[in-house]
């Protein structure tokens, strides 16, 4: 059975986010799921509630919410791949990645 791990990545700046990814890789058997759960923000210019947190987490803590294709790319540079976004009925969102 796959493990899970539930991390945040929008109170990190993106180095800070990076090496946390890089733990919790370590820490991961090549069945293991990661799962953020978050706001994914929409591309573009779409206007969105998660765009003022974005805001106040960059002023607050340094961090930002992300769109997926942002999710993306931080997970490939981290030596995940991001398998897919799971949308839910409240504003955030569930990112499944697994080890590359």
């Amino acid at each position: 059975m796959p493990i899970c791990c539930r991390i945040s990545c929008d109170d990190w700046a993106e180095a800070q986010c990076r090496a946390i990814l890089d733990n919790v890789r370590k820490a991961m058997k090549p069945t293991s799921r990661l799962l953020i759960v978050e706001m994914v923000l929409p591309e573009g210019d779409a206007p969105h509630p998660g765009k003022m947190i974005d805001l106040l987490m960059l002023v607050t803590t340094g961090g930002q919410e992300r769109s997926e294709s942002e999710y993306r790319q931080l997970l490939d540079s981290s030596g995940f791949q991001l398998t897919r976004v799971v949308p839910t009925r409240s504003a955030v969102s569930i990112v499944e990645a697994t080890v590359a």
